[in-house]
């Protein structure tokens, strides 16, 4: 079948590499892609928030099935769109979407349905969250309550912190008037964070591997909240057999029942983002799609064809299908621009990809362009280089030998991705 991805990041050239393993794809298209995708299949100039173009290319060009990479175009509704002009897409409906699109809806629904999470409250006028943060008087969580690329959340230390992110989203609007119309202020959870994955049908769901990501800038989870500085897979050690049963039926059984009592099941891949507390398992956040770099930290161990996966989730028959794994590790290390996820330049000469692959590492861009024949630097995070080995130490050995084989000017990585499980054992 002919299949079209649908974004431009590390994520989206993780699923073409994915995707182009299986014999049932005969021909594949990303858009609009990246250099990377380019050397896989066929980039197409379509901006993933083009839903009118993109559905014309789908029909134009017989398009059997559409996979969506990133949240924007789920929000927007492009899965509508494709079934109302009888296209096959892969992702949730618009409604089924707004999991991610509203921080403040999120956690409603959470209340509505008992699943557990953080206590809350959404505010619609800066002043009104200003006031009750000076009333908590203590550690908080703000976040903006519409899409803002991973990175509208700021966990405060302290009230002045909580109001100046306050003061950013909704008086700035550094994310978007839109998403920063409303905040949701939180109580801090305690504990250990961890990435739940789940492809479903609007009945069935299938559970990936776990994956831990990293979500700080600087090493010892110092700094701004970002889209992900790296993760790895599996995370042995973190979550019992007893614990993993509790996620499922007090988290992931009662979402999928609440969407479906709803009138919007849910179709595609579902993220849970979780803190696992003194008191069980608690909902953090949800995200619809495929996280990055979780993507790039599982596909690689995924030995499934993951064609048919989604081709099952569509058909509703998940109910048949058992995910198989590579028992390696993968740790996935994103190689940032300097100054990121602030200001940063781009156009940066980029070299060292061939070295790191030859010292065994997959690469996936995520912002890169060709300028001149010349691959230069295009967003915040520019690559991701995974490693795979027997074992965490060895897949951390690759992945790293890879981003010191690759040079481009201010490169910046996190040096303590996979480290989590010594932090856990300092005193």
């Amino acid at each position: 079948m002919q299949v079209l991805v649908v974004g431009s990041g590390g994520r989206e050239h993780a699923l073409a590499w994915k995707l182009a393993q299986s014999p049932l794809v005969r021909k594949l298209f990303v858009a609009p892609g990246n250099p990377g995708t380019a050397s896989i299949a066929t980039n197409v100039p379509i901006r993933a928030d083009d839903l009118e173009g993109l559905a014309r290319f789908a029909a134009e060009q017989r398009i059997e099935l559409t996979v969506v990479g990133p949240e924007l175009p789920l929000a927007l509704g492009i899965v509508d769109l494709f079934q109302s002009r009888g296209l096959r897409c892969w992702g949730p409906s618009r409604a089924a979407a707004r999991l991610e699109a509203s921080k403040a809806e999120a956690k409603e629904f959470l209340r509505r349905h008992n699943i557990p999470t953080a206590r809350f409250r959404t505010f619609s006028a800066s002043q009104d969250a200003i006031a009750y943060i000076r009333e908590l008087a203590g550690p908080c969580v703000v976040k903006a309550d519409g899409l803002a690329a991973g990175k509208g959340v700021t966990v405060a230390r302290h009230s002045e912190q909580a109001i100046e992110a306050v003061i950013r989203i909704m008086e700035k609007h550094e994310f978007g008037r839109e998403a920063g119309a409303r905040v949701v202020v939180e109580e801090v959870l305690r504990g250990e964070e961890i990435s739940v994955f789940a492809f479903c049908d609007g009945h069935n769901a299938v559970l990936l591997d776990l994956a831990q990501d990293h979500k700080q800038v600087f090493d010892g989870d110092e700094g701004p909240n970002t889209g992900g500085m790296g993760a790895f897979s599996p995370v042995p050690g973190l979550v019992s057999g007893p614990a993993m049963d509790e996620i499922v039926r007090r988290i992931l059984v009662p979402t999928m029942a609440g969407l479906v009592h709803e009138g919007r099941p849910y179709v595609g891949l579902l993220y849970l983002g979780l803190m696992i507390t003194d008191s069980g398992p608690k909902v953090i956040e949800y995200n619809v799609r495929f996280g990055d770099p979780e993507c790039q930290t599982l596909l690689p161990r995924l030995s499934s064809d993951l064609a048919e996966v989604l081709l099952a989730t569509l058909e509703g028959r998940l109910d048949r299908i058992e995910l198989s794994w590579d028992p390696r590790t993968a740790v996935c290390v994103t190689l940032a621009s300097g100054g990121y996820p602030g200001k940063f330049p781009t156009g940066l000469p980029i070299s060292g990809l061939a070295e790191a692959e030859a010292a065994g590492a997959l690469v996936f861009h995520a912002g890169t362009a060709l300028k001149d024949g010349q691959l230069v630097t295009a967003g915040g995070r520019v690559l991701s280089v995974v490693g795979r080995g027997v074992d965490l130490e060895h897949a951390r050995q690759i992945a790293y030998a890879g981003c010191d084989a690759i040079q481009f000017p201010g490169k910046h990585c996190r040096r303590d991705i996979g480290r989590r499980r010594e932090a856990r054992r300092r005193p």
